[in-house]
């Protein structure tokens, strides 16, 4: 059989790693995006284009499209390769979704934009720079759920508790493709044992989910553990808001601010090189990923650099309302962070069936 074999399973059929609560089982059922309207978000940037440059900045609002077509389209308005098109991060595709976009057009007056349904220019300006990857500091969710079959006093229990504690800072289902997809191809492809990526947003989208797979199986294992919000020996820290790490043993006073929640443990993402974890923490690493090493191998051969990600999500601004069988949801997440990780903790929720339709 031409395919490679993990732990007695078949690798091409090998499903994402689990994602265990931290907090209990879900404590009833609900429908979620039976509507656009009932999934927003809104981009929180830490940039104001200047009103000068040779990018142009864009502002979108968009209704059953996903990120990648929207800059597909915009491409092909503005006459200029894909890559001269910049967002700060994918959003959903079934939600009304508020984006930034750039486009470079040295020398060029701004396109006439001629929006498709579902595509809504709000403002546009010039900036010096390009809109890249991770600019957006966070992102504000609005969210509805109906047909919502669960105790009223136990919900409210358990969002004081996600909004005092936090979740687990899991990659949602939607990194992982449909049915898993983007984690089986990639696994198949890194250990050597399947095809390679045609295009370069695949080969990005399979790294990603290879990546984000193993870093919840970490988080799963310290989930289980009670670990995944308190320290481990040897535990390497990230201060809340920023991409920095430092080594819980270099800090006296780890422990009073992690429980302060100014710092959070971190679990890896693997590649090359990258800041190791020591002790209790790099052994539990260490045992998780074992059976993974071809592909990790696979990874750094690919070029992809090891990093590491806060193993705890914090819930800001977290509100609630319900009446009848409805729950109206609005909280803040960091960029990065997944609105489906916090509702696993809460509820079983289930999307409305859908045909999928082309682009143009």
């Amino acid at each position: 059989m031409n395919v490679t074999e993990l732990n007695g399973a078949v690798l091409n059929n090998v499903g994402a790693p689990a994602r265990p609560p931290a907090h209990g089982a879900p404590l009833g059922r609900a429908l979620m995006r039976e509507q656009f309207a009932d999934f927003r978000v809104d981009e929180i940037m830490t940039v104001t284009p200047e009103g000068e440059g040779e990018h142009l900045w864009l502002e979108i609002e968009k209704t059953d499209w996903n990120t990648e077509d929207v800059a597909l389209w915009l491409a092909r308005q503005a006459g200029i390769h894909r890559l001269s098109v910049g967002y700060s991060g994918l959003k959903d595709r079934r939600a009304i979704t508020r984006q930034w976009f750039s486009l470079h057009l040295p020398g060029k007056p701004d396109p006439d934009l001629d929006c498709p349904p579902g595509v809504r220019l709000l403002q546009a300006r010039r900036h010096r720079r390009k809109l890249n990857r991770g600019t957006h500091r966070a992102n504000a969710f609005q969210l509805c759920l109906r047909q919502v079959q669960a105790d009223p006093a136990a919900l409210a229990e358990r969002l004081a508790l996600i909004a005092r504690l936090g979740v687990p800072n899991y990659f949602g289902e939607q990194r992982f493709g449909r049915d898993d997809s983007n984690w089986q191809r990639g696994l198949a492809w890194l250990s050597g044992e399947g095809e390679a990526p045609r295009k370069r947003t695949l080969r990005g989208l399979w790294l990603s989910a290879v990546r984000s797979g193993l870093f919840n199986a970490v988080l799963a294992e310290r989930v289980r553990g009670g670990c995944w919000d308190r320290l481990l020996d040897g535990d390497l820290l990230q201060p809340d808001g920023s991409r920095g790490l430092f080594a819980a043993a270099d800090e006296p006073g780890a422990e009073t601010r992690l429980s302060a929640g100014d710092v959070h443990p971190t679990g890896p993402l693997p590649g090359a090189g990258g800041m190791a974890s020591s002790g209790a923490c790099q052994i539990l690493e260490q045992t998780v990923l074992a059976p993974w090493a071809a592909v990790i191998e696979g990874l750094a051969g690919q070029g992809v650099d090891a990093a590491r990600r806060a193993t705890r999500l914090p819930v800001s601004g977290l509100d609630w309302d319900s009446w009848d069988d409805t729950l109206h949801l609005s909280f803040h997440l960091p960029a990065g962070a997944f609105a489906t990780t916090v509702l696993a903790e809460l509820l079983e929720t289930r999307g409305p069936e859908r045909r999928s339709r082309e682009r143009l």
